[in-house]
């Protein structure tokens, strides 16, 4: 058998602890909060995504030529003309 050990809140003098009421403007305001920390994250890691981008690209685009490249030589023919 569990036994329930949990007290409620008490605000020192033995009463429930009361709490003012969470308003609209608490909300909005804890949310303008939150967003703001989130924008000034993506903001500074969007240059460096960027840069990723744009680096894994050129890399793409190097690795393609280089394959095709050797693929065209393995497919290339010696053609052979001589004059009789």
């Amino acid at each position: 058998m569990s036994r329930n050990t949990t007290k409620p809140a008490t605000n020192g003098r033995g009463g429930p602890q009361s709490h003012p009421p969470i308003t609209r403007a608490d909300i909005e305001a804890k949310l303008r909060d939150i967003t703001g920390d989130v924008t000034d994250t993506v903001d500074a890691a969007r240059g460096i995504g960027v840069a990723v981008a744009v680096g894994a690209g050129v890399l793409l685009v190097v690795g393609a030529y280089w394959m095709g490249r050797r693929k065209g030589r393995k497919r290339k023919t010696v053609l052979e003309i001589r004059r009789i």
